[in-house]
Order: C-alpha cells, then structure tokens, then sequence
C-alpha cells in the first residue's frame, strides 16, 4: 500500500471533514526547539505528481526535502508549524515540548471538523478532535509524511537563522545534534540559550543550569 492509499482508506472507513498529519523534526539535539507541523491534502491533490515524491523526510536528502517542501506549499493544501523552545523542553521534557509543539501547530485548524494521524505510538494530549496514532506513520500515511518534511524543513531554516546570531556553535552544520564538533564547541564556549541544560552532556556539564557568564 502507498502513502495516498493508505489516507484514502483511512477516510473511506472514517468519514468526516479534513484528515491532518502530523509529525515532529529535532527531539534528539542538544539545541534548538522540537518542532511540529500539521498537514492537510485535499484528496483533489493525491493524484498530483508531487504526491509520488513524498516519503518520510528521514529518507529524503536535505535537497529532495528542500524542494519537495517548496513545491508543496504552493499547492492549495493547508499547514502550520509550532515550535517548543529549548527553554521550554527544559521545563517540561520532550515529550512534553513535543505535544506543546503539536497541539500549536493543530491550532490553525481548532475550528474544523477534522481527524488527527499522530506520528508514533502515542495521541496528543488536551485536544479535543478524534485522533490516532499510528506507529511509522510518516512511512504510511501522505499527509504524516508530507507534515514530516514541514516539520523538518522549517526546523532547518530556524537553525540556518539561529547559527548567524551563534556562528561559534555551526548550528547549520548540525542542526543542533550532538556530533564531536558541537560537542568541543560547548566544551570551548560554553552553552547559549538554544541549548537544552537537560540534555546529556550538558546536564553533566553545568547540572542543568546555565553558568552566571552566559549572557548570550
């Protein structure tokens, strides 16, 4: 089964207004926010040929992503993003964040009458429309997967934006991951405020505080 069929299923089985996917980009970096995005295909769309393009952003390259993202918001489709600070993960956790993120993202659409297809094993909390989770989802259904490349684009550019006010970190380069160089980059200069203090090693580092001369 492919990703449009596998909508067309689902809403032939469960009919009602407008089906948004939604999934998250960045749970894992030790920098940036966790960010969600909600998408809706009208199924006037699922024939269109970018559709055949769509997969799960992981096992997209950054330039396919790129440009299938940019070709997909000039369609009449419907999408919002939301973010959750790394201040805000701090405070609540991850998983947390991520539901603040998504519940965000869903707010576009609080007033219609839609279904919800949440990427992974878990349902989104405090909301109030019809959802289901569906583990691998942005492997099997098109508009998780097509909010799956939102969600990671938009999370790219903000660390593209974010690296030019803290070049010493490379945040383009990563994305905010915790590779070697990010890593000796903290190690050297200490956290700013788009780290996550709770996230190993910063935890270890600095117990999850930021150190009195971080003024960044």
């Amino acid at each position: 089964m492919n990703l449009t069929e596998f909508d067309l299923d689902f809403l032939k089985d469960n009919p009602f207004g407008k089906l948004i996917g939604v999934d998250e980009a960045g749970r894992g970096p030790l920098a940036g926010p966790v960010t969600a995005a909600a998408c809706y295909i009208p199924q006037e769309l699922y024939s269109h040929p970018l559709m055949a393009q769509i997969n799960d952003s992981k096992k997209l390259t950054p330039k396919k992503r790129e440009k299938i993202f940019n070709e997909l918001i000039t369609l009449p489709i419907l999408w919002r993003t939301g973010y959750a600070s790394a201040a805000e993960i701090d405070k609540l956790n991850i998983l947390q964040a991520t539901f603040l993120a998504m519940r965000r993202a869903l707010a576009f659409f609080e007033n219609d009458n839609i279904f919800v297809l949440v990427d992974g094993n878990k349902t989104i909390p405090f909301i109030h429309h019809p959802q289901q989770a569906v583990i691998d989802g942005d492997a099997k259904s098109l508009c998780i997967a097509a909010a799956s490349i939102i969600a990671k684009v938009s999370r790219d550019k903000f660390m593209d934006i974010i690296d030019s006010v803290h070049p010493m970190y490379d945040f383009a380069g990563h994305k905010g991951y915790g590779t070697k160089s990010h890593i000796a980059s903290i190690r050297q200069h200490g956290p700013c405020r788009q780290h996550r203090m709770t996230f190993e090693p910063l935890l270890s580092l600095y117990g999850g505080l930021f150190p009195p001369e971080e003024n960044k």
